[in-house]
């Protein structure tokens, strides 16, 4: 796919908007070593509006910024330290969870925000926004942490239960987010 002037504007602008989001300030969760942020609703978010290939070039160009040192990650975090500590897994994993939530939001139809069935369409966006957004992420964030922390996959799958509902959340904010942007321009 060759990209337009326009995708270069929309990857630039919800860049922007993954970082603004990335930069609202963790919120720890007792002592596991990965907090809450709003990252992940931006992945989401971005998948579901600009679909698969635009969604992974902007969370690239997002974990790119961060690896060479721009402090986009929250808290102002940044460089590779970051990258190869406990969240590294997660940081990465929501690059082809992005493009999951694009591709799905698009084969399920969940893009055609103008139809008159609203609840389907935000149904499906969450079901994308679920299967990338948090399946995919959760599978390389989790195996990677348990890597870096030492823990065991049970104790590991313990200390990230508590995101999974927090994420299905986003999930639905996301779609319904989603849906309202569709609904009022063409991107």
């Amino acid at each position: 796919m060759k990209l337009k002037s326009i995708d270069l504007v929309l990857i630039a602008l919800m860049t922007a908007l993954l970082i603004v989001l990335s930069l609202v300030a963790p919120i720890p969760i007792g002592v596991i070593p990965v907090p809450v942020t709003l990252q992940l609703l931006g992945v989401m978010l971005v998948g579901l509006i600009l679909g698969p290939l635009r969604a992974a070039l902007v969370v690239l160009l997002y974990v790119s910024m961060a690896l060479v040192g721009i402090p986009v990650l929250p808290g102002g975090r940044a460089g590779l330290a970051v990258l190869t500590g406990p969240t590294g897994g997660f940081l990465l994993g929501m690059i082809p969870g992005a493009s999951v939530v694009g591709w799905l939001g698009y084969q399920s139809e969940a893009v055609k925000w103008r139809a008159r069935s609203s609840g389907g369409q935000i149904a499906r966006g969450v079901l994308a926004g679920v299967a990338g957004g948090v399946v995919v992420v959760y599978a390389l964030g989790v195996p990677w942490m348990i890597w870096v922390t030492g823990l065991t996959p049970i104790k590991a799958m313990v200390a990230v239960a508590i995101f999974i509902p927090i994420d299905i959340v986003k999930a639905v904010i996301a779609s319904v987010l989603a849906y309202q942007v569709k609904r009022s321009i063409n991107v």
